[in-house]
């Protein structure tokens, strides 16, 4: 935590916030540095789906022969074997997680509470909403038709997702042939991979794996520019982490050609950020800055995968190289015991990808001594948020906090592929890192919330994603 003389106290509390519904270079493993255990902020997410189908957070615990969500997470940190819960592997677990979003999108009704006679059966559309007879299909389809084709590429993405699983989609990869500063969003970055992108894509579409894919679902193989498309949206939604953590350096001004090295830290990340994270995944960051001297990439969070626990050290990074590592830590706890101390050097930027202190008191109350450290220490943050009603709330919030918000709008480098939100399946699908918000410690001259959205309507653009 920030020193007293350092940190203030809020003039007021934060007033109350509408809530809304959310749902690498190699580095040699070392022993694991564990901090403070703290609460979950994924269980608090996790437990949120109860809110719009009662039960289903049990529900999904019974299927996967679980007490709690505790166990889930012993499993996903390898700390606890998938066969204690009669699974042969970890994808088949997760097939059997995904099996239990299963509930009547119009009425809620759970698979355990119907009649014996009736069975949840899917839209034939898009495979991704469920429901308990014709009637109540019927009376959906005004609200499903809204969402129904953007929930297909959902499903189709679903299925594809699992080549990166598998390690069988490799992203291409490599220095940039343009002038960084030349690459300003997606358009941009798949015009200068030209060749190389559809000779990648083309040699997968081709493959052994991806007919065995689809010859194991047991239902016809989508058209090749189905495919295509599906297999552009998966290679955004993993570089967006990296590009956006670009964006900020750039809209930032930092330096990242300073001796030793730069470092970002990622804070409340999860397995989300860190759970299937391999060597190269921030590659693309390093060929953003030709001539950066070294980048050390530190993921903070309590959910931070096993695989990624790994020391980090001040030493100076080799020019042009990328370190990753992880610590199990609350960002606050991290700070005392890590930066205060001398160990770790101070971060150039710090990022939360998706940190929802918007959605309840109880997430607001977990990130609130890590948000008035990063201001009190005036260390550059970057946030992003999945909608422009986030983006208003949150913004909302940090201005309550006196934070000093730099820039704020449509991310360029946000992900292309559609998510759902199993919780209320007809709700319009969100894209990782719409919208971003950056700030830089605090001002006594803060921008209200209409002068903030003038200065940045521009910027307010809803994602229109290209890649159907």
């Amino acid at each position: 935590m920030a020193p007293r003389s350092r940190r203030r106290k809020h003039k007021k509390p934060p007033p109350a916030i509408p809530m809304i519904e959310i749902p690498p270079t190699e580095v040699s493993p070392v022993s694991p540095v564990l901090s403070k255990p703290g609460p979950s902020i994924d269980a608090l997410g996790f437990i949120s789906l109860d809110n719009n189908v009662p039960g289903l957070s049990q529900l999904i615990l019974q299927k996967l022969n679980m007490k709690n969500y505790e166990e889930y997470k012993l499993v996903i940190n390898g700390g606890t074997p998938v066969s204690s819960f009669g699974f042969q592997c970890q994808q088949e677990m997760f097939q059997k997680m995904e099996d239990t979003f299963r509930f009547c999108a119009y009425c809620k009704v759970l698979p355990h509470g119907l009649s014996n006679c009736k069975v949840l059966r899917h839209c034939k559309r898009c495979r991704n909403v469920y429901y308990c007879d014709t009637e109540c299909q019927r009376s959906d389809w005004p609200a499903h038709r809204k969402v129904c084709r953007e929930l297909r590429l959902v499903a189709v993405d679903r299925v594809m997702e699992w080549l990166l699983v598998t390690g069988d989609f490799v992203l291409p990869s490599g220095p940039w042939p343009w002038l960084p500063e030349d690459i300003k969003n997606w358009d941009t970055w798949f015009s200068m991979r030209g060749l190389q992108l559809e000779s990648t894509l083309n040699a997968l579409l081709g493959s052994h794996s991806m007919t065995m894919l689809w010859a194991s679902l047991g239902r016809p193989r989508p058209d090749p520019d189905v495919l295509h498309g599906s297999l552009k949206r998966l290679m955004t939604d993993v570089l967006s982490r990296p590009l956006t953590l670009g964006l900020g350096l750039r809209t930032l001004a930092i330096d990242v050609g300073k001796a030793g090295g730069s470092t970002l830290h990622v804070v409340g990340a999860s397995h989300v950020e860190t759970f299937l994270i391999r060597s190269g995944d921030y590659d693309e960051l390093g060929y953003m800055f030709p001539e950066h001297l070294g980048f050390r990439v530190i993921m903070v969070g309590v959910d931070v995968a096993t695989d990624l626990l790994q020391s980090s050290s001040s030493l100076s990074l080799e020019p042009g190289t990328i370190q990753l590592s992880g610590h199990r830590a609350l960002y606050h706890d991290f700070w005392e015991e890590q930066i205060e101390t001398g160990i770790l050097a101070h971060p150039d930027l710090v990022a939360a990808f998706h940190p929802g202190f918007h959605a309840s008191p109880g997430l607001m109350e977990a990130w609130l001594p890590t948000l008035l450290l990063l201001r009190d220490y005036e260390i550059p943050t970057l946030i992003t948020v999945y909608s422009q009603q986030e983006l208003e709330a949150s913004l909302q919030i940090l201005v309550n906090l006196d934070t000093h918000i730099i820039a704020c709008g449509a991310n360029p480098f946000a992900s292309l592929k559609p998510e759902q939100v199993y919780s209320n399946p007809n709700k319009q699908p969100v894209y990782s890192s719409a919208y971003y918000i950056m700030f830089l410690g605090s001002s006594p001259c803060q921008l209200d919330m209409k002068q903030l959205e003038e200065k940045n309507k521009h910027d307010f653009s809803v994602i229109e994603p290209s890649l159907y």
